[in-house]
């Protein structure tokens, strides 16, 4: 005798009642949204076990689980639910509880921000100034005009007078009574017309003749002045009830162009003209399938739009079609600025449209140009967003990179930074300009470090500094190891080590322009990625910010090392993806962040990333060469105030017997981050591959006999051999005891320099 399953089988003639297949789990039956059949009273039994299970999986009281199983059921499994039904909400909760919602801002966001109530005051204060001053030089041509169209007003004026005597605002009344053929209605209209004509002829009578008083008058007791202000306000009036609708006594101080509402309507003609397959096979069906999950708003000097789009759209598929959209809104392409919801689906997109284009709208002055002095462990001022809201870096703790293509903003932008930089007066600046143009002289006098030319020189003048800066992060380290853990909880410099110039923590501001002069150098390239990627893996912790700017974003002329491990990125306009990507990051065409979008009229615009949460369009400061030369001149006061002008700003000069380059500072850049120790036949073979002119055939003795005037003998130090793959013990030395003797060095050459001056 076989077992019969818990539920009956499928019937053809019940279509509430559907059966599947659903492998060997079990069955999974389809239940209709609501029952076909009316539900039965309550007197009345219940159909069967099936529609009792069906209404209670309908109601949510059941959830089948795919390890809940009947052993009475020969298919070894209970129905499994498909779509799982609606929570039940119990009883009392409000309905508003366990959704997402987004609550709309009670004061306008523009009251709340200072800015933007003093712009729109500004803004007030200006047009009222403007037409004041407009109307007021042209009152005598307006009095002309009134004069002129006086004769014409006092005929109007007595034109209106009689009509207003003789009634005649009744008289469509009593013509309609005449059509109309009511002999009694005209006949009442005729009568009260008649006793309105004669007390308005009394009227007139009386103020006629009272008006002749008048200037009787004041042509016998009224003084001259008098009578000429009265007659030129009768003109006046005369005038202006002489003037027509279509011949205005004022002109326009002002033409406005209004732009356009942006609303749904016009986003969703918009889009649709982009030529996108889904949008258009969405709109075909009568769907367009464009949703707006928050209503259209002001946001700034401009209106935003969040717009969810129909499935398989990306924004990316928008962003690259900006030009297009720009003609869909019927605006300029410096208005329209579409960007991804970095928080929401791919598909979100947020729109903004402004009312004046970006790179036309007029730039507000740096914060920090008149007056005042930067920290460099808060925030300092970089430029403005499309909304026209202040943009700030936080420079410690992190490094810059800059791209763009040659003439969009590029050194305009690294000037800023280093203007900030150089505001800080407990900062060190260490620039070098690799264009050779002189772009950065202003800041010369605040320099430890300053160097500006294409040549050779100059490029060994900054692999020098960068040595330096790299021996300088193990003396940093080491500092910091050493100090209380009261002082410095975290193991990096904080604001109180870097005010105590005697522990040497105050911040290095590294900045190389034209940097691809450097990375691409023949001799230098393969130590300059080396020791900047060391730099930007280690420095910001210990205080060290390393800025690098290039107008040739490509693999040869930025080392991956670098452009993958750089935390803030700002890149105006670019030609192509690959060059897009060297400077925001891998993917970030991809996903929709593309400086290639901005036109030759965007000069100082672009992408910057790793300074807030999300991707920001930022319009740099401009900053003129004489703006920039007196906020260098007001920061070299300060650095004078506070004794922290060194190097080449004090006047600072090399030794004429020292050499061009240090055996030491060499040495320290062929260890690599994680080695703390080399034999003496890696670093003699290190260092005639990295510099073959400067150091052939080096040997193992020629390097101990280099190493001998700075007190350093070879020892027994613990290594792997690279071709056996073994742990054995060889002659070399420690990187520390190196570091060691170069500080050293150093010390004693501040020591002697400050003794012969």
């Amino acid at each position: 005798m076989s077992e019969q399953p818990t539920n009956p089988p499928a019937n053809d003639d019940n279509p509430e009642h559907v059966e599947t297949e659903a492998g060997e789990g079990g069955r999974v039956l389809d239940f209709p949204a609501r029952p076909v059949e009316p539900t039965p009273p309550a007197d009345e039994p219940a159909a069967g076990p099936a529609a009792v299970e069906r209404d209670r999986f309908l109601t949510g009281e059941i959830v089948n689980h795919p390890d809940d199983t009947d052993p009475d059921d020969e298919d070894g499994g209970r129905p499994v639910l498909v779509d799982p039904p609606a929570p039940r909400r119990p009883d009392g909760v409000l309905p508003w509880i366990g959704r997402e919602i987004e609550r709309q801002p009670i004061i306008a966001p523009w009251l709340r921000r200072r800015d933007d109530i003093r712009d729109a005051t500004k803004w007030a204060t200006g047009w009222a100034w403007h037409a004041a001053g407009f109307h007021t030089v042209r009152a005598p041509l307006y009095a002309a005009r009134l004069a002129a169209r006086s004769p014409r007003g006092a005929v109007v004026a007595l034109a209106n007078a009689g009509r207003w005597v003789g009634d005649a605002e009744s008289k469509p009344l009593r013509d309609g009574a005449i059509r109309g053929g009511e002999a009694d209605q005209y006949l009442r209209l005729a009568a009260a017309q008649a006793d309105r004509v004669r007390a308005r002829r009394r009227l007139a009578v009386v103020g006629v003749l009272a008006g002749a008083a008048g200037l009787v008058a004041l042509d016998t007791w009224a003084p001259g002045w008098l009578l000429g202000l009265l007659a030129a306000v009768a003109v006046l009036l005369l005038g202006r009830v002489g003037t027509t609708p279509d011949k205005p006594v004022t002109g326009r101080s002002v033409v406005a162009h209004k732009p356009t509402r942006l609303t749904s309507d016009l986003v969703v003609r918009a889009l649709g003209a982009l030529g996108l397959g889904e949008i258009n096979k969405a709109m075909a069906k009568g769907s367009n399938g464009i949703t707006f999950p928050a209503p259209i708003t002001r946001d700034g000097p401009g209106w935003r739009a969040d717009v969810d789009l129909p499935y398989g759209v990306t924004v990316s598929d928008i962003v690259e079609r900006r030009d297009r959209l720009a003609s869909g809104l019927r605006r300029p392409l410096g208005c329209v600025w579409p960007e991804p919801a970095h928080d929401a689906h791919a598909g979100r997109l947020v729109l903004w449209v402004g009312d004046q284009d970006m790179s036309q709208a007029k730039p507000r002055p740096w914060p920090l140009a008149a007056h005042g002095q930067a920290d460099l462990f808060r925030a300092v001022p970089f430029g403005m967003d499309q909304r026209g809201r202040l943009v700030s870096i936080l420079l410690m703790f992190a490094n810059v990179l800059i791209g763009a293509m040659p003439r969009f903003g590029k050194t305009f932008a690294l000037r800023v930074l280093l203007l900030a930089a150089a505001l800080d007066p407990n900062a060190q600046l260490r620039i070098f300009e690799l264009k050779g143009t002189g772009d950065l002289s202003p800041l010369e006098g605040c320099c430890h470090h300053y160097a500006s030319g294409a040549d050779d020189q100059t490029i060994e003048a900054a692999m020098e500094s960068l040595r330096e800066v790299y021996a300088e992060l193990n003396t940093r380290a080491k500092r910091i190891a050493s100090l209380p853990r009261e002082l410095c909880p975290e193991n990096k410099v904080t604001p109180e080590l870097a005010g105590r110039r005697e522990l040497g923590l105050f911040p290095l501001v590294v900045a190389i322009d034209e940097c691809q002069e450097l990375f691409s150098h023949p001799d230098h390239r393969d130590e300059a990625d080396r020791l900047a990627t060391g730099i930007i893996k280690r420095g910001p912790a210990m205080g060290v910010i390393l800025i690098l700017a290039t107008q040739r974003p490509d693999a040869k002329s930025l080392p991956t090392g670098v452009s993958s491990n750089v935390g803030i990125r700002f890149c105006l306009r670019v030609m192509g993806q690959t060059e897009n990507d060297m400077v925001l990051g891998t993917s970030a065409y991809k996903n929709g962040i593309r400086a290639t979008t901005f036109g030759p009229r965007d000069k100082g615009i672009g992408y910057l990333l790793g300074a807030a949460d999300e991707p920001q369009i930022v319009r740099s400061a401009y900053i003129d060469g004489p703006t920039a030369e007196a906020i260098a001149g007001r920061a070299r006061a300060l650095r004078e105030l506070a004794g922290t002008i060194t190097g080449h700003a004090a006047g600072e000069t090399r030794a004429d017997d020292r050499p061009a380059r240090s055996i030491l500072l060499d040495v320290l850049a062929v260890f690599a981050p994680a080695e703390d120790r080399l034999w003496s036949e890696t670093i003699a073979a290190r260092l005639a591959q990295q510099w073959p002119t400067t150091y052939p055939g080096t040997t193992p003795a020629t390097l101990a006999a280099a190493f001998k005037p700075y007190g350093l003998a070879p020892a027994q130090v613990w290594g792997t051999d690279p071709d056996t793959g073994e742990g054995r013990n060889r002659r070399g030395y420690m990187r520390d005891a190196i570091t060691t003797a170069w500080e050293e060095t150093e010390r004693r050459r501040r020591r002697t320099d400050g003794d012969s001056t």
